[in-house]
């Protein structure tokens, strides 16, 4: 057996040290971290480095290492090429071509979207596949008198189970790959894991149109048409000098007449609440709530103008006719979550004024400005065309409704997808001579020669490039990496292998597996999918050698069982959709959790037959 296999094979009782406790006590406390987000996963990924250095159980360099393998390399390049791939027009025409061949049929629809998705997911990342069809399902669903709640969700679903068809489907596919290949312990091929995956898009899509479907709730504001013009947005009103307004009382102002209702008036450094007496006075800041088509007719009417997050002198820029409006949803690697628009300085930074905020199920009552802004959050925006548009490669930002659509730039469209399937081409086939004869491209090489070439041929700017790669993301893979190794050294993962052994018996390497399948579904509630496959990997991988079980088998399962859990929204894709489907937490418990468990089934059963365990 390979020497790279003897960390694995410790055999016989391990005593529990205090290193193994220090190390358990990490990881449970980086999934409370990670599970309540009150820190940034960057942040407590470095944290935990921290920790590990400080006790001596980690090296600089073992705690490091992991930004420099090729998974975060991958990773890194398919950010780039995606955001290429989207700059150029080509996810947008791709979704308008979608539309035209669809019809209005609710079924059809449902499995149009989701074997679409599905399939383009396979080869882009699922949260870029899932922003990529939003806007697209949404006027979709406004045409055909659709709620979106019946459609959304199986939109996110679809793109992440369609990352199980290829090896870059899902960051988490790569980083297992990387943590496998960088041990020398085995490589992964682009498609090895494509006929469990198309079983699982076949089992999937089948399970939402027959059980699913009937289970989304039809859920419509106000009995209207599920468009987002139905939101209840909170803005500011600067009342100006000579306004109408002035003198009125605050429970009878030409505001009512336009369905608006003044939650607070702000005058100076006091706030009052509204009542029959009092009046509208020159310079007050009225916080009121609306709807987006009555917020347009507000800023037509003289002597007003909204306030957002920009200063009374700025206000009346905002009325240029080059000007034109957005609404942008805030996804979980948005800079603005946790913070206020103040604190970004919003307006100074990307040259659009917040007109609105909207957050569904809450009210809000503070000032625009003052607003810590969740994910989910529903941003009305008015800025400049060109400022606007950079917002589309802003990480986190997505853009739902838009009073223009992309432009198409067939040339570099075209370089984008032709150096994107080069790259694939070439990592899977053949074609580099090495020792051992012809082998393919390295997957991370040939992605970021595919993103090099978006760089030089002008599909994308070398500065948005930097801009399109989540950070984040890539800290928290090249951290759990050097987690995994934390375990190692401290005897950790075996002594969890080790008893897990013991429970479901050595006999039995079936249960073993199925224990660890299990428990990383469980800890991808919490964590992020590629997090929680690192952290239950290495120990997966002593159970399995310690029963003499293929690795190999084990390692697949952990990789697949990160990618099918559906329960709760914590999942990018997930987040995405779920203020635009006016989604509530129990709605993913109620369809996902059947979704996961008929997954879960299929794979314990297929995998034992695709990947023998013995």
């Amino acid at each position: 057996m390979s020497s790279a296999l003897e960390p694995f094979l410790a055999l016989g009782t391990i005593a529990f040290t205090w290193q193994m406790g220090l190390t358990l006590g990490l990881l449970l406390a980086a999934v409370i971290l990670f599970a309540t987000e009150k820190l940034s996963v960057d942040v407590v990924t470095f944290l935990l480095l921290i920790v590990l250095v400080g006790s001596g159980i980690l090296t600089s360099k073992e705690a490091f290492a992991g930004f420099s393998n090729e998974a975060v390399i991958a990773l890194g390049a398919i950010f780039v090429i995606s955001g290429a791939l989207h700059s150029t027009g080509v996810l947008d025409l791709i979704g308008g071509r979608i539309l035209r061949i669809s019809g209005t049929s609710e079924t059809k629809l449902l499995f149009l979207i989701m074997t679409i998705t599905a399939c383009v997911s396979a080869v882009m990342n699922n949260t870029t596949a899932t922003a990529m069809f939003i806007p697209a399902v949404v006027a979709l669903c406004r045409r055909a008198k659709i709620s979106t709640s019946k459609l959304l969700m199986p939109l996110a679903f679809a793109s992440i189970m369609g990352g199980t068809l290829t090896l870059i489907g899902t960051s988490t596919n790569i980083a297992v790959s990387g943590y496998l290949r960088d041990r020398k312990i085995m490589d992964i091929s682009m498609f090895e894991i494509t006929p469990a995956g198309i079983v699982i898009v076949v089992v999937g899509i089948a399970y939402m149109m027959l059980v699913g479907r009937h289970m989304l709730v039809d859920r419509k504001e106000g009995g209207q048409d599920p468009g987002y013009s139905i939101r209840e947005y909170l803005s500011e009103i600067l009342v100006l000098s000579g306004s109408p307004l002035v003198g009125q009382r605050s429970f009878e102002t030409d505001l009512s007449l336009l369905d608006f209702r003044i939650l607070k008036i702000i005058r100076k450094e006091e706030e009052f609440m509204p009542d029959s007496r009092l009046l509208i006075e020159e310079g007050d800041t009225l916080l009121v709530e609306g709807k987006v088509e009555d917020l347009l007719k507000v800023k037509r009417m003289e002597g007003i103008d909204m306030k957002a997050d920009v200063q009374p002198g700025e206000a009346s820029s905002l009325k240029s006719s080059t000007f034109r409006i957005a609404e942008v949803l805030v996804g979980m690697q948005s800079e603005l979550c946790g913070r206020t628009l103040k604190e970004i300085d919003f307006r100074r930074k990307h040259g659009c004024a917040v007109l609105a905020i909207y957050r569904h199920g809450h009210s809000l009552l503070d000032k625009l400005g003052d607003t810590i802004i969740r994910v989910g959050d529903m941003l009305l925006l008015q800025g400049p065309d060109a400022r606007v548009e950079n917002l589309k490669g802003e990480p986190g930002l997505q853009i739902l409704e838009d009073v223009k659509t992309s432009t198409y730039h067939p040339k570099r469209g075209m370089y984008s997808v032709a150096f994107f399937g080069l790259a694939i081409l070439l990592s899977t086939i053949p074609c580099l001579p090495s020792d051992k004869g012809w082998e393919p491209v390295p997957l991370a090489v040939a992605l970021l020669g595919a993103a090099l070439l978006t760089v030089i041929t002008g599909c994308v700017r070398v500065e948005k490039a930097y801009e399109f790669i989540d950070w984040r993301l890539i800290i928290l893979i090249a951290g759990m990496t050097a987690f995994g190794t934390a375990m190692q050294n401290t005897n950790t993962a075996d002594w969890l292998a080790e008893q897990i052994v013991n429970v479901a018996g050595a006999n039995n390497p079936w249960m073993v597996m199925a224990g660890f399948f299990i428990l990383t579904i469980i800890l991808t509630q919490p964590m992020s999918n590629a997090a929680a496959a690192l952290v239950v990997l290495p120990v997966a991988l002593n159970a399995a050698a310690k029963m003499g079980a293929s690795l190999h088998s084990f390692a697949i399962a952990i990789m697949l069982a990160a990618s099918i859990s559906f329960i709760t929204p914590f999942e990018p894709s997930c987040v995405l959709v779920y203020a635009p489907g006016k989604y509530r937490f129990r709605d993913y418990v109620k369809v996902g959790f059947g979704l996961t468990a008929v997954l879960a089934i299929a794979m314990l059963i297929l995998i034992p037959i695709l990947w023998p365990l013995k």
